[in-house]
């Protein structure tokens, strides 16, 4: 009653197969893939996203104009100038967030092309 061992697999080399092509996406039905963005630079995509809300540079700006010279004007003991330019950063930080938000919702309610 001895059983022999007997393998069902032809004693063939195994061949590794990937489930699918790495050189290109894998074919689904149905499915339609998006294209590939073309890869910008920094300077691109920061020209391109000054265009689309030209506020938020000059919030950012206006922000740290208003710290550098109260800063100064601080350290040269200007106490009261010094916290007008302080308010006026505050005052700057606010635009800028405003700003962001509008864009967001702006690009938010833009029709996709």
């Amino acid at each position: 009653m001895a059983a022999t061992a007997t393998s069902a697999v032809p004693d063939q080399p195994l061949k590794a197969q990937a489930p699918f092509d790495l050189s290109h996406p894998p074919d689904i039905e149905g499915f339609t893939p998006l294209t590939k963005i073309k890869d910008e630079s920094f300077k691109e995509k920061f020209l391109r996203k000054t265009k689309e809300n030209p506020f938020v540079p000059i919030g950012c700006l206006g922000t740290a104009g208003a710290l550098m010279y109260g800063l100064r004007a601080f350290h040269q003991g200007k106490t009261r100038q010094s916290q007008m330019l302080m308010r006026g950063r505050i005052f700057a930080q606010g635009f800028t967030v405003v700003a962001i938000i509008f864009g967001i919702f702006a690009t938010a309610l833009k029709p996709k092309q």
